[in-house]
């Protein structure tokens, strides 16, 4: 009897705790989820009252859209460099500001800054730069790679936008990798201070293998935010020059909204959905593989 009642309290404790989370989490999230792949089965133009059933028709168009895919790839190209750089100048920064220098503080609060920016702001501010000041420095220097604006440039254009994306997000993945890096265990550092290790072989067989944890979560969420760019892709290049910079995310949006095509967009977006989840649960699962403990 009384490991019932016990057992009655526990329950009722969770639902009282978890209910409302679990509440706002299925209606915000679970919910719109589920209602936008049952709208990839209809001819949906997003505002008339009529939604006549086409099955799966809209994801065979999706799959012979060559556009489509063409987007995709590039936004493939555009999150390989994106988690390459990011991960790597946030690491170089965290580990430069972890050893000692002064006015670390500062520099740890100002290599955040720019993640406090909208990343559509960030892409007007970094649109007048490339367009005025980068032109500028090319007048004044006669440096080739200035003397034209990137913007107008197909595959430059593409580099300003990875340049805009690596500058909002490697301090706000800086802060993941200071974490890391302040509870790296001390004896163990010392440890091999003491025996002769150079401060290379202690980053190299020591530092990273132990970071892995962190590399994880900062390479997850930016493949996260790479394939879910929009705003800065909007801001800084609209898609232009000539289309060559229209990321899968700006895509789907057109089809959907512009174009007025909502069922194939939402099918396109359930597709784009897919090839990320793939992608990350494939990086955690190799991530934690290869995690090592002290």
């Amino acid at each position: 009897m009384i490991a019932e009642k016990n057992h009655m309290r526990r329950l009722g404790n969770q639902v009282f705790f978890t209910g409302p989370t679990v509440l706002v989490f299925t209606a915000v999230i679970v919910i719109p989820f589920l209602y936008g792949i049952y709208l990839t089965f209809f001819a949906w133009d997003g505002v008339s009252s009529t939604m006549p059933f086409v099955g799966g028709s809209n994801y065979v168009e999706v799959m012979q859209d060559s556009k489509f895919w063409s987007s995709v790839w590039l936004t493939v190209k555009y999150v390989l460099a994106t988690v390459i750089l990011i991960n790597g100048v946030a690491f170089l920064l965290a580990y430069l500001v972890t050893n000692g220098i002064k006015g670390e503080n500062f520099f740890r609060a100002a290599y955040f800054t720019p993640n406090l920016i909208g990343g559509l702001v960030l892409g007007f501010i970094w649109q007048f730069m490339f367009n005025n000041l980068f032109t500028a420095i090319g007048e004044h220097t006669g440096l080739g790679l200035f003397s034209k604006t990137w913007l107008g440039d197909e595959k430059l254009a593409f580099w300003a936008l990875v340049i805009v994306t690596v500058w909002q997000y490697a301090g706000y993945m800086m802060v993941i990798f200071i974490a890391g890096l302040m509870s790296l265990p001390r004896d163990v550092m010392e440890a091999a201070k003491i025996d002769g290790a150079n401060g290379w072989k202690r980053l190299s067989r020591m530092v990273l293998p132990l970071m892995v944890p962190s590399f994880i979560v900062t390479i997850f969420l930016s493949l996260q935010r790479g394939f879910m760019v929009y705003d800065v892709n909007y801001g800084l290049t609209g898609g232009g020059p000539f289309g060559s910079t229209v990321m899968a995310s700006m895509f789907v949006y057109d089809k959907a909204f512009i174009r007025f095509d909502y069922g194939a967009g939402q099918a396109q977006a359930f597709v784009l959905f897919l090839l990320a989840a793939m992608i990350t649960i494939t990086q955690v699962y190799i991530g934690k593989r290869m995690e090592v403990e002290a």
